[in-house]
């Protein structure tokens, strides 16, 4: 790709970028959201269409006027959110669009023969362990993933570009992600990786690719580089501390939850913890703990069986988000573009969503009618204080990037000012600026009193911001650990094996 430039309304996106990518290579591409990542990949993959510059592959220059263009030549992107059909099974999911048929009595018929061994024939070649004729629906994240691998694969894909492919993997998952990349790139594949997690960069790619503010800032091979200058070169700026100071107190005890058990049989049982004024309450496991939908059932978004909730001294009966948020509760959920934001909506429509009530205004008549003067002032004030990029408070939020629209959601909730904040891998795809923008606030609200709970897959976040450490294990409360001391081998014990003599979290 050479000199390629893209504009939006209000924001110049990519500015001359160039980027060379070598045969069965890993080639990294980092910066901090909204550095132009997202967009320069979707002019690779033909989403895009550039203003300016051109793009050759394998030494001939190629102009995408669709995706099946840049597909065509070879060039495949597996997207951070997947979309899979749940109710159709795994040959299925990787055939769509392609479905083979054969002829009866001139009658087409799906050719499941065909189907079958042709995704046998690929995963084999992938070293893939699952049956083509299983629900997908039954399938983990990391499975969903490799269906998108096998796809670019069967496209007979020579770039396969991955945006965050492991920001929904546990350890194990990741470990088989890695070994199909590295499958993938002794067959001469070359594999673009987006990915805001430092460590496995360093560990997995040839070559790292850095951009800030929709320029390049330079490309280098990975063996010279380091996690502090990768980030100071992202940045722009060295920063010595992942973490802010705690600075913050915690208090005596305002959520009390006591043998909370979830109506549905397979998801958590007999949890019991409580959450004290001005503290952070990390709370880690592996994928399946059931940490989620405990968050969500202390909202409202779930039912649950039995138990009780006390929040200041008095038991609670939340049934709806409504009644949550009526007792000062808010939840920041895990999939931002799934249950987070509106699309189609502005910044400032997104942002007050949740304090609509504070925006009304009465006129003659019993009228209602919102106050778009307050509406446009609080909306400014939060741009403001949590540094949200954005051309106008009326942009439609799809347009901003990942870390801003996390801004915009935190943004919501801190408007409708919470005692009790619940935060869902709050940093989860965001860049190492925009991670500490936001431990800046959840440590500046425990210092004023506020309760938080953290839900994070992240070792590091969970020992580097919590005062204590929840660990879950196949929905049961494995253990709580002191945050200071914890270590990652007593959270991935407590996370991996569920210790039954441990009554109602007992410190371990």
């Amino acid at each position: 790709m050479r000199e390629i430039s893209k504009s939006f309304p209000g924001v110049k996106a990519l500015d001359r970028v160039s980027l060379k990518v070598r045969k069965g290579t890993v080639h990294a591409l980092m910066g901090e959201n909204g550095a132009g990542k997202s967009t320069l990949m979707k002019c690779a993959f033909g989403l895009y269409h550039p203003d300016e510059g051109e793009i050759l592959v394998e030494g001939k220059p190629v102009q995408f006027k669709s995706i099946s263009d840049a597909m065509a030549n070879g060039i495949a992107m597996i997207h951070q959110e997947l979309h899979p059909i749940r109710t159709q099974n795994v040959m299925e999911n990787l055939w769509v669009g392609r479905t083979p048929y054969q002829k009866r009595l001139a009658v087409k018929w799906v050719d499941q023969k065909k189907m079958y061994n042709d995704t046998k024939a690929l995963f084999d070649r992938l070293g893939i362990r699952l049956d083509p004729r299983q629900s997908v629906g039954e399938l983990a994240a990391a499975h969903c993933q490799l269906i998108e691998i096998v796809r670019a694969v069967s496209y007979d894909a020579k770039v396969i570009i991955m945006d965050e492919p492991t920001s929904s993997l546990s350890d194990s998952e990741v470990e088989l992600l890695f070994k199909i990349i590295k499958t993938l790139t002794g067959q001469g594949v070359a594999i673009i990786y987006i990915s805001h997690k430092i460590e496995e960069i360093l560990q997995i790619s040839d070559e790292v690719t850095i951009m800030r503010d929709g320029e390049l800032v330079g490309n280098w091979p990975s063996s010279e580089l380091t996690q502090d200058l990768i980030v100071s070169r992202m940045v722009g700026r060295q920063m010595t501390d992942r973490f802010p100071a705690r600075e913050h107190k915690p208090g005596e005890e305002y959520l009390v939850v006591e043998h909370l058990t979830s109506a549905s049989a397979h998801s958590f049982k007999d949890i019991s913890f409580t959450l004290r004024k001005g503290e952070i309450l990390g709370l880690g496991g592996l994928v399946g703990a059931q940490r989620t939908e405990l968050m969500e059932s202390i909202f409202g978004l779930r039912p649950v069986a039995s138990g009780k909730v006390s929040i200041n001294g008095e038991e609670v009966k939340i049934r709806r988000p409504q009644d949550a948020i009526k007792k000062g509760v808010a939840l920041l959920t895990e999939e931002r573009r799934a249950t987070g934001i509106i699309p189609m909506l502005s910044v400032e429509e997104n942002l007050v969503l949740a304090n609509q009530t504070s925006h009304r205004r009465m006129y003659t008549g019993g009228r209602l009618f919102l106050n778009e003067k307050k509406r446009r002032d609080d909306t400014g004030r939060f741009i403001e204080s949590l540094s949200i990029k954005t051309p106008t408070m009326k942009t439609q939020i799809q347009y901003l990037s990942g870390g801003n629209q996390q801004k915009v959601l935190l943004g919501r909730w801190m408007l409708t000012d919470p005692d009790i904040l619940i935060l869902d891998e709050p940093t989860r795809g965001i860049d190492v600026g925009a991670k500490y923008e936001i431990y800046t606030l959840m440590t500046k609200m425990a210092a004023e009193g506020k309760c938080i709970i953290m839900i994070s897959s992240e070792m590091p976040e969970l020992m580097g911001m919590s005062d204590r450490i929840m660990v879950m294990c196949e929905g049961r409360l494995s253990g709580l650990l002191d945050g200071k001391t914890a270590t990652d081998e007593q959270i991935m014990l407590l996370a991996s094996t569920y210790h039954s003599n441990l009554e109602g979290g007992a410190a371990v």
